[in-house]
């Protein structure tokens, strides 16, 4: 049986308890990150995550041991491979993601390295003063002269195109142009958390997301709250102000007179009068003559109602002495 060593089997050990303890576990690539920038992301990260780096073997070794008791952790193996380390946090992977994302800066190009993007030197002035550099760019392919007391690019050149590997003598001479065109930093390839693993593509959401989600969830949950009835602070208000416009609409429908639906009685009965007027064949013009010789015809018509309906005094008849006496008379036997 092969020996292991003990610093393999302590390496493994605690890649095991950090992942145990922590609730999310990343992989991070590390690839071309110089070894001073390393420790001061792993400084910034003090606080709230542990970043460790060990051979690929150790850190799967490590994901199947804590896989047994994190069911869903075994995935992030696919993760491991180039250079890598393995990050435990207590921070959720959006935030983690965020974080970490945040690690990312600019650095030179490295001989042999493939080019993230079109590498472009632009028609200008240099930072060189004439010298022998001026053999050295036009050396890589710029077309350099001296203008103006200064080494000058003719015109805009490409030295290197997406996706090709950068020559030595051009990862040289860009830091010196003020050229740094690779990013390095912690890039985030997968997260664990609660037995899922989140790639990438699913960590990076825009800025403004999460105030976005936040907004649609409670613009839905007031919704659902109002259309189930579900009194709370907020739905109060909205559901009386629903429920009166659903009497309203049915005392309306059922003609039933109520100070606040009077007016729109009055005006569903002018609209239903205009339309059945209108069906028999008159015209509007005839409806509105119709309608203001009525109007005018009403106080007049009033006017002899009002005298029918008033008291006549009759007049009182004069009795005689004579006829009152004989009346007591009557009255008293």
């Amino acid at each position: 049986m092969a020996h292991v060593a003990a610093w393999k089997k302590d390496m493994v050990n605690e890649l095991v308890q950090d992942m145990r303890e922590a609730p999310v576990v990343a992989v991070v690539d590390m690839a071309n990150i110089p070894g001073q920038q390393i420790q001061s992301m792993r400084a910034g990260l003090r606080a709230h995550a542990k970043l460790k780096m060990t051979k690929n073997n150790l850190m799967l070794l490590a994901i199947e041991e804590t896989a047994k008791d994190k069911p869903g952790l075994e995935a992030l193996k696919d993760a491991v491979h180039g250079q890598c380390a393995i990050v435990t946090t207590d921070i959720n992977p959006f935030k983690l993601y965020k974080k970490l994302e945040a690690t990312m800066t600019a650095a030179p190009a490295k001989a042999g390295q493939l080019a993230p993007y079109d590498i472009v030197v632009p028609k200008g002035p240099t930072p060189f003063g004439p010298g022998p550099i001026i053999g050295e760019l036009q050396k890589i392919g710029l077309p350099a002269a001296i203008e103006a007391g200064k080494i000058a690019v003719k015109k805009d050149t490409t030295l290197v195109k997406a996706g090709e590997p950068i020559p030595g003598p051009v990862a040289a001479m860009l830091p010196k142009l003020e050229i740094l065109p690779m990013v390095v930093g912690l890039d985030v390839r997968s997260v664990y958390e609660d037995g899922v693993v989140y790639g990438k593509d699913v960590l990076a959401v825009p800025d403004d997301y999460y105030a976005t989600m936040f907004a649609t969830a409670a613009h839905n949950a007031l919704a659902l709250g109002v259309e189930i009835a579900f009194p709370t602070k907020v739905t109060i208000p909205m559901l009386i102000a629903k429920a009166f416009r659903q009497t309203l609409n049915l005392s309306v429908e059922a003609a039933i007179p109520t100070t606040e639906n009077i007016d729109i009685l009055i005006s569903k009965a002018n609209a239903q009068m205009l339309s059945v007027a209108s069906a028999c064949g008159y015209t509007s013009d005839a409806i509105a003559a119709a309608l203001n010789s009525a109007a005018a015809a009403a106080p007049v018509a009033a006017a002899p109602a009002a005298a029918a309906a008033a008291p006549v005094e009759e007049e009182e008849e004069e009795v005689s002495e004579e006829e009152a006496a004989a009346g007591l008379s009557a009255l008293f036997g």
